[in-house]
């Protein structure tokens, strides 16, 4: 299994500066990560700094807290991907989700589905906020939305992935739509189990400890 084909390096802090986003990028190229995952304003950076390159670019749209308006995703979504996003990253609109408003939800993630047309869709349910019939319901309005993926978690919030979201998650779209998991996902042995649970993408800032980690334990076992 080729780990780093799974992982979305990524660096979202609000305090990211244009050398953090090229050492990203760098570190991305290196590792032959699938993707960087980055805040909206950086995608045309990071697509120049990936120019002949395999390394995809992902952003991130009404993040991290989901709330505002579905114009303002679309706006966001569609600017990144003229800016060269291959893929992106949108956060639920959790408050219309525990309304019950599920017309809203569905709307939301629909309109950025629409406006960007081929682009991969992942929708961030933020599964620490929601229970579990929220979650099932959550996916559920996402497949009706045609999103790509379901992603577990911002990374943001009180706590991330779990492997029984992650499995619950992977229960109700069976394999109508993937899989990202993030949030707390930091070494080679976590990883491996989400993939297993049934996560298609891994959302992390440890990308290179996971697949350093790989190598000196292939190493270890040749001797």
């Amino acid at each position: 299994m080729s780990i780093n084909k799974y992982i979305d390096h990524t660096l979202l802090k609000p305090t990211a500066s244009k050398t953090d986003i090229k050492i990203l990028c760098d570190e991305a190229k290196q590792y032959r990560f699938y993707s960087v995952c980055v805040n909206s304003y950086y995608v045309s950076l990071a697509k120049h700094l990936l120019t002949r390159s395999n390394v995809k670019v992902c952003s991130v749209v009404g993040f991290p807290l989901g709330a505002m308006s579905t114009d303002a995703k679309v706006f966001e979504a569609t600017k990144a991907v003229e800016d060269g996003a291959d893929e992106i990253d949108m956060v639920i609109n959790i408050g219309m989700l525990k309304s019950k408003n599920f017309v809203a939800v569905y709307k939301d993630i629909c309109d950025v589905k629409l406006a960007i047309g081929s682009v991969t869709l992942k929708v961030i349910l933020e599964i620490s906020e929601l229970s579990k019939n929220e979650i099932i319901k959550a996916c559920q309005i996402c497949l009706d939305a045609k999103a790509d993926f379901i992603k577990t978690s911002t990374g943001f919030s009180k706590s991330g992935a779990t492997l029984t979201a992650v499995k619950m998650i992977r229960k109700t779209i069976k394999n109508k739509a993937k899989i990202k998991a993030s949030g707390g996902i930091k070494n080679i042995e976590t990883a491996l189990k989400y993939i297993d649970a049934g996560a298609d993408r891994i959302g992390t800032s440890s990308g290179i400890d996971i697949v350093t980690e790989k190598k000196s334990a292939i190493t270890s076992s040749d001797y």
